[in-house]
């Protein structure tokens, strides 16, 4: 009743200025998204002139939180977590951007009755009356936040603008909300969550409210999802508050002037993608750059990127990579609708968090807040941002050619292809060590069921694969280019994730019944390789686990260096490139295999430790070494992970992180 009440009185044009004749000003246009979006919203009840802009001034962002009613009909641990994450991420943008603030109340306008609209003096007007119930999104929009009706009616050529209105929300600069609802997008698109902006301020064009609504399937309490979570929910809300294509077009300089040209009469942009579905930005925000000789297997062609060229971006993005020449940030151009354009290129910056598919580590970048500060809506704080190691001084070549061109150079000068690999895992699992040796990982190259497109066949020969099958082998994460790379990864049992490979994170602790490796996960554990295969004997049998790399724990000496610790045994690293036998007995095995020793300066340089002179006297280290270690031959069994050939695991994982991040 009270709904009713509301609308009625809205629709009768309470309060309204009265009678203006239509040639006097008035100008009628017809909305071309259909109203997902409501434009023009006035903060503070009148229309502003550009003195209001002036007056402004930064003050931190305030989001205000609006839990629809499918959050609180979640389970009650889901909805917790939701909830605790949702509140955690508003934090941090919170900390992290500042708006030209207005000081008051937003009260959110009703949606038109149609998609036609009338601006007069400044104002907008929807022609003949109001929707009695608004949405943002999918989620429905409070009465208590809504202006009443601004209409006009066309029979009687009269202007209805009340003065009075609901309580709206007070103290606030955005209005976000949160759902948790079963959507075709969620079981079409298997997504993880979704988000946009829905109301935008008059003055500046600035997202004022917004949704986002998390697939209530994808919800996972484990403690293993908790930071994926998170990361969703930062980057859906980042979309929301500017980082859109969508919103590309109204984009404004540090001087609050629009980069893309606006219609006189309706202050939006000249141009309506009707393909895109969205106002067509200028190439001062976004630019078509052609790379001349983009190197392919065999041939050589020309590729157009798109470019985000805004001069914060450009700053950032020319001091990242060490390229004094780089145009821009290569936008995604791959991907289902929501994907390509809105998100940065993978194949640049790969775990920079708003690309386009969640894989690891994800990292809020210097370069996404500089182009949240050249919307011309916020300032931000630099030192909130994060330390994106991908591409981080590999200079211009890795940013402006194709990962191709980079592998076949770096192999020619018999140099590291880092940050790519070449190795496909076929049979037994041997894994790798990121480059920062926090994680262990592995090479994403993988074996998928047919030939690729032309374009991403970067092989000529894969070792162990037969010449008639490489056409089918490339990196995992698609919108990456195919290009194979170093990738954490997760281990997973009977389709259920039991821990991830970062060596920091005490949950990614072994079980013992199966710490073949004698691995350590904690704060002090970083990843080191092996120097050859491991074996695990019992009685006259033996067992051979996947090898390579593994987590342990070291510290660093004043006066031995570098030390790495084994189940409660310290080696000392002498030299880098030293092999440290181990031979070690539980009930179950004899584990006999070697770790080898990194240069001591890239672990303990960071804690302020001084590394002794290299040693090389001193050869293969196994302390207490007993040839007459017994093996066990108690009655056990080998557990059985749930893992098959790299291969699986790749396309497996691959599938998780698609599940996670389906943006729209």
């Amino acid at each position: 009743m009270i709904l009713l009440a509301w609308s009625v009185l809205g629709i009768l044009g309470t309060g309204c200025y009265g009678n203006t004749p239509v040639e006097d000003g008035g100008r009628s246009y017809t909305l071309p998204d259909d109203q997902k979006v409501v434009y023009d919203v006035r903060l503070g009840g009148t229309p502003p002139g550009q003195h209001d802009i002036q007056k402004r001034s930064p003050s931190p962002l305030r989001i205000h939180l609006h839990y629809d009613t499918s959050v609180h009909q979640l389970p009650s641990d889901k909805q917790a977590l939701v909830k605790a994450k949702v509140e955690q991420a508003v934090t941090y943008w919170e900390n992290t951007l500042q708006v030209l603030q207005q000081h008051g109340t937003i009260w959110l306008d009703k949606k038109c009755v149609s998609n036609e609209v009338r601006y007069y003096e400044g104002v907008r007007y929807c022609k003949d009356g109001c929707q009695s119930v608004s949405f943002c999104g999918d989620v429905k929009i409070p009465i208590e936040h809504l202006r009443w009706c601004v209409w006009w009616d066309s029979h009687a050529n009269v202007y209805h603008n009340p003065l009075e209105s609901a309580p709206g929300v007070a103290g606030s600069d955005f209005i976000l909300y949160v759902a948790a609802l079963h959507s075709d997008k969620c079981e079409r698109q298997k997504t993880v969550a979704f988000a946009a902006h829905c109301q935008m301020e008059q003055a500046l064009d600035r997202p004022i409210a917004g949704y986002i609504s998390i697939c209530p399937h994808s919800i996972q309490t484990s403690i293993h999802k908790h930071t994926e979570l998170l990361y969703t929910i930062k980057h859906e809300i980042l979309h929301a508050l500017g980082f859109t294509a969508s919103l590309y077009a109204f984009y404004r300089d540090q001087f609050g002037h629009p980069l893309t040209e606006r219609d006189q009469y309706t202050g939006k942009p000249l141009v309506f993608d009707a393909g895109l579905l969205m106002y067509k930005w200028s190439d001062r925000v976004v630019s078509q750059v052609t790379r001349p000789s983009w190197r392919l297997k065999g041939q050589t062609i020309r590729k157009t990127v798109n470019m985000i060229i805004t001069p914060n971006v450009v700053r950032e993005v020319r001091a990242h990579f060490g390229c004094p020449n780089l145009e821009g940030g290569e936008l995604e151009d791959q991907g289902i609708n929501g994907t390509a354009i809105t998100h940065w290129e993978k194949r640049v910056f790969e775990n920079e968090f708003m690309t386009g598919t969640y894989t690891q580590n994800p990292v809020i970048s210097r370069i996404s807040l500089a182009l949240m500060e050249d919307t011309g809506w916020y300032s931000v704080q630099y030192e909130n941002a994060g330390n994106l190691e991908w591409g981080q001084g590999m200079g211009c070549d890795f940013v402006m050619k194709s990962c191709y061109h980079w592998m076949e150079t770096k192999i020619n000068n018999n140099e590291d292809i880092h940050p790519f690999c070449i190795h496909a895992n076929r049979g037994q699992l041997k894994t790798d060590c990121t480059r920062n040796r926090k994680a262990v990982a592995i090479c994403n190259l993988s074996e998928f069921t047919g030939p690729l497109p032309p374009q991403y066949q970067y092989f000529r020969t894969v070792e162990g694969v037969p010449a008639s099958d490489v056409n089918r082998y490339g990196g995992s994460v698609s919108l990456a280019d195919y290009c194979p790379y170093l990738q954490e990864f997760v281990w997973k049992q009977e389709d259920s994730l039991v821990r991830g490979s970062r060596c920091a994170l005490t949950q990614n602790r072994v079980d013992p019944t199966q710490n073949y490796l004698l691995e350590t996960y904690g704060p002090q554990s970083a990843c080191f390789h092996h120097g050859s295969e491991w074996s695990l004997l019992q009685c006259d049998s033996q067992f051979k686990p996947h090898y390579g790399s593994g987590c342990y724990e070291y510290r660093c000496d004043v006066t031995q260096g570098l030390q790495v610790i084994v189940m409660g045994q310290a080696y000392t690293c002498y030299y880098a490139g030293q092999q440290v036998l181990i031979g070690y007995v539980d009930p179950r095995w004899l584990h006999q295999g070697n770790i080898t020793c990194p240069p001591c300066q890239e672990l303990c340089q960071s804690q302020g430790i001084t590394c002794p002179p290299e040693r090389r006297d001193i050869y293969d280290v196994h302390p207490n070494a007993n040839t007459n270690e017994r093996i066990p031959c108690a009655a056990s069994f080998i557990y059985s992970w749930n893992l098959t050939t790299l291969s699986a695991l790749c396309i497996s994982f691959k599938l998780v992180l698609d599940i996670l991040y389906c943006y729209r």
